[in-house]
C-alpha cells in the first residue's frame, strides 16, 4: 500500500471543506495561500513567509494578515450581488459596508476603504470613534456611513459634518430618545440629515446569536415606537429625510431559511412605511452572512448549509417579489457583511513549545513480588483484555484505578507503585481504544478515550489574547500544523496555551467530519520547530484580546502576494514588549529598573553578591523589560 499522502492530510484536516478553496497543501507537505492572477491560482508556502519573518527578527507567535484574501472576499460579495442583480431583473443596487467593530486595525479599515472604492464599499460606526475612523477614511460620495448604536449630540454633530462634506452619512434609530437629538443638532447646523429606522423583527435565528432577534433584542424599535418616530418626522416636516430602513436577527447566521424569513418580515415594514409616505431607497440588511468554520456545510452554529451566492439571490429575489407586489421601486441593498469579509485574511502562527504524552511506558515482564492485591488485579485486567470483554475490563480498571488512588492518599501505597498502576492503566486504556473499530457498537462510556489518551501540545501563544472567542463563546478556529503534511500525524492531541490557567486550551477542532474534541499531530523531531496555525481569525479576536498573566499583542505582519508567487511585507508591527503591557496595567518600567536597582545594590552592600552580578542582573532585567511578552529561544 501506499504511504502517506498530502492528498490524506487534505482530507484528513477538512482543508478544502473550510479554506472556501484559499488554503492548499504543496508537494513538499507545506500549507499554502492560494490567491488568483487573471483568474489563475497562485500558491505560496507559508513555511516560506515563516522563514521571511524570522529573518526579519519577528519570533513566534505572529499574527499573519493576508491582503489578496481580503481583497478578493470584497470582490467575491460585490461581484456575487452584481450577479445576482442582473440574474433576477432587479432594478436596485447593491452597497457593501464593514461594520468597523469586527477589525478596527488601521491597516484592515484602510485596505477595505482602498480597494473598495470600486465598488463603493463603505463602513458601519457603532460609537463615535468609529465614526471619526470611517469619516477619516471615506473619500466616495457614493459609499454609505450607516451610524448605528447610541448617539450623543457629539456623535450626531460629527455625522452632520460628514453630510456636509459629501457623504452618505446615515443616522441609525435605535431607541426613540436619538429622533430628538438628530432633529436639534440638524436643525442647530442647517444639515438636513439622512436618517434610518432599525426595526424590531420577530423572527429568530438558530446558532449563537440568537437573541439579536425577537422581542427581547436589546436594538431597534417596536412597532409602536416605530409609528411614533413616522408621526415626529412627518409633525416636523422632515418625513422625506427618513430613506433608510435597517434590521439586524443575527451574527453568523447559518441557516438560510432564517435569513429568508426575517427578510420576508423585514419587506413587510419596508412596503407599509413607504405607504406611510417615507420614500425609503436603502434596505439595511445588517449582518449574518456566516463563516462555515468546520465546513461541515450544516446549520449548527460553527457552519452554514448556503454558499454565497445563495445567499445574494434570495435576499434579492425576495426583496424584489416582496415590492413587485406592491409597486414599489427596489431599494439599494445593504449588507454589514463583516465576519465572511475579513475572517478568511487572518491566520495566528506559533510554534510548539514542548509535549505532555498520555501514552504507557514499556511494562515490566512481571509485577513485583508482594505487589497490592488492586494492583495485581489491574495487571489481571490487562492480561485479559479482548474485544469481547472491552466493557467488563474498562469498568474493572476504573474500579481497581480508584481503589490504588485512595490507597496512596491513606499512605498504604508507596509512590512507585502508584506510578505503576497509572502505567497499567494507560496501557489498558489504549488497548482499548485500539480494539474500538471492531465493534458494532461503541458503549458511550468508550467513546471518549481519544479524548482522555490525548497529548498535551504546549503552544506558544495566549489563548486569551489571539482567540479570545474560543474561550468565551467555545468557537471553533481550524487548527492544523503548516508543514510536514506529507507524512502520518501519530498522535491525538489538545493544545495548551502559556497561560496559567486551565482553560487555557485547544479542545475542539473543524476536521472532516465537521467537529472532534482532538487533533492529530506530529511526533515532534529533536532540534526542530514544530509550526501550527489557527485559521479563519480575522473577524473580532485582536480588539477582544485581553491580558491575562500579562501576555500581551502578538508581532502582526501584512503580506501581499505578488502576481509571481512572491510576497512582500508590507507592514510589519512589533509586538508589546513586557514593559509595554506592564505600562497598561499602571506600573512604570523606569521605577521597577530603579526598584530593583536599589535593591540590587543593597545585595552588593551586604555582600550577598558582587558587582559583577549585579550588572548581570540589572542587564537581564532590563532586557526581559524590552522583549517580547511570548516564549523566546535562546
Amino acid at each position: 500500500m501506499p504511504g502517506w499522502q498530502v492528498a490524506d492530510s487534505t482530507s484528513l484536516y477538512g482543508i478544502n471543506d473550510w479554506g472556501a478553496g484559499y488554503f492548499g497543501l504543496s508537494d513538499k507537505g507545506e500549507m499554502t495561500v492560494v490567491t488568483s492572477k487573471n483568474s489563475q491560482p497562485l500558491e505560496t508556502s507559508l513555511m516560506d513567509i515563516v522563514a521571511g519573518l524570522e529573518q526579519r527578527g519577528h519570533a513566534m507567535p505572529v499574527l499573519l494578515r493576508i491582503e489578496n484574501l481580503l481583497d478578493e472576499r470584497i470582490a467575491l460579495l460585490n461581484k456575487t450581488f452584481a450577479a445576482a442583480i442582473a440574474e433576477c431583473g432587479y432594478q436596485g443596487e447593491y452597497r457593501g459596508v464593514f461594520p468597523i467593530k469586527v477589525n478596527q486595525q488601521c491597516h484592515v479599515v484602510e485596505e477595505i476603504t482602498k480597494f473598495g472604492a470600486q465598488y463603493h464599499h463603505g463602513l458601519e460606526a457603532g460609537s463615535k470613534a468609529e465614526l471619526i475612523i470611517a469619516m477619516s477614511h471615506l473619500r466616495d460620495s457614493e459609499a454609505c456611513i450607516v451610524c448605528n448604536g447610541y448617539k450623543d449630540a457629539e456623535f450626531v454633530e460629527l455625522g452632520l459634518h460628514a453630510r456636509k462634506l459629501g457623504l452618505k452619512c446615515f443616522f441609525v434609530i435605535e431607541t426613540p430618545s436619538e429622533l430628538a437629538i438628530i432633529l436639534e443638532q440638524s436643525k442647530r447646523l442647517g444639515v438636513e440629515p439622512l436618517i434610518g429606522v432599525r426595526v424590531k423583527l420577530a423572527a429568530e435565528v438558530e446558532g449563537h446569536w440568537f437573541g439579536d432577534g425577537g422581542d427581547r433584542s436589546l436594538f431597534g424599535l417596536t412597532t409602536n415606537q416605530l409609528m411614533d418616530v413616522v408621526d415626529q418626522l412627518r409633525e416636523a416636516d422632515m418625513l422625506h429625510c427618513l430613506q433608510l430602513m435597517h434590521y439586524h436577527i443575527g451574527s453568523q447566521i447559518p441557516n438560510i431559511r432564517n435569513i429568508r424569513d426575517g427578510l420576508q418580515e423585514a419587506c413587510r415594514y419596508y412596503v407599509d412605511l413607504v405607504k406611510e409616505g417615507a420614500p425609503l431607497g436603502y434596505l439595511d440588511l445588517g449582518g449574518g452572512l456566516a463563516v462555515d468554520y468546520t465546513g461541515a456545510k450544516t446549520n449548527e452554529t460553527h457552519s452554514k448549509n448556503y454558499s454565497i451566492e445563495e445567499y445574494c439571490v434570495d435576499i434579492v429575489e425576495t426583496i424584489g417579489e416582496a415590492l413587485n407586489n406592491s409597486e414599489i421601486p427596489h431599494p439599494t441593498i445593504i449588507t454589514e457583511s463583516g465576519r465572511a469579509t475579513v475572517a478568511y485574511s487572518s491566520v495566528l502562527l506559533f510554534n510548539i513549545l514542548d509535549v505532555s504524552h498520555f501514552k504507557p511506558r514499556p511494562l515490566p515482564e512481571y509485577l513485583p513480588e508482594q505487589s497490592n492485591d488492586f494492583l495485581h488485579n489491574l495487571w489481571l485486567t490487562l492480561q485479559g483484555l479482548t474485544e469481547k470483554s472491552l466493557q467488563e475490563c474498562f469498568n474493572d480498571a476504573v474500579h481497581y484505578r480508584e481503589e490504588v488512588r485512595r490507597m496512596f492518599r491513606q499512605g498504604q501505597l508507596q509512590l512507585r507503585e502508584l506510578a505503576l498502576a497509572e502505567n497499567i492503566y494507560l496501557e489498558i486504556l489504549q488497548r482499548t481504544r485500539d480494539l474500538l473499530p471492531a465493534l458494532k457498537r461503541v458503549p458511550p462510556e468508550l467513546q471518549n478515550l481519544d479524548e482522555a489518551l490525548a497529548d498535551i501540545y504546549y503552544g506558544n501563544f495566549s489563548l486569551f489574547q489571539s482567540l479570545p472567542d474560543a474561550w468565551a463563546i467555545d468557537q471553533i478556529f481550524p487548527v492544523m500544523p503548516i508543514h510536514r503534511l506529507d507524512e502520518k500525524p501519530t498522535n491525538k492531541a489538545v493544545i495548551g496555551d502559556l497561560t496559567c490557567d486551565s482553560d487555557g486550551k485547544l479542545d475542539l477542532f473543524a476536521n472532516a467530519d465537521g467537529e472532534s474534541r482532538t487533533l492529530p499531530l506530529h511526533e515532534l523531531n529533536p532540534g526542530e520547530e514544530y509550526y501550527l496555525g489557527v485559521f479563519l481569525v480575522g473577524a473580532y479576536q485582536e480588539t477582544l484580546g485581553d491580558l491575562h498573566n500579562l501576555f500581551g499583542d502578538t508581532h502582526v505582519a501584512s503580506v501581499r502576494i505578488d502576481s509571481d508567487g512572491q510576497f512582500e511585507f508590507v507592514e510589519e508591527i512589533q509586538g508589546d514588549t513586557i514593559g509595554d503591557v506592564l505600562s497598561y496595567v499602571e506600573y512604570s518600567p523606569k521605577e521597577l529598573y530603579e526598584q530593583f536597582r536599589v535593591s540590587a545594590e543593597a545585595a552588593v552592600k551586604s555582600g550577598r553578591i558582587t558587582a559583577v552580578e549585579r550588572r548581570q542582573m540589572l542587564q537581564t532585567f532590563s532586557n526581559s523589560l524590552n522583549g517580547y511578552t511570548y516564549f523566546e529561544r535562546d
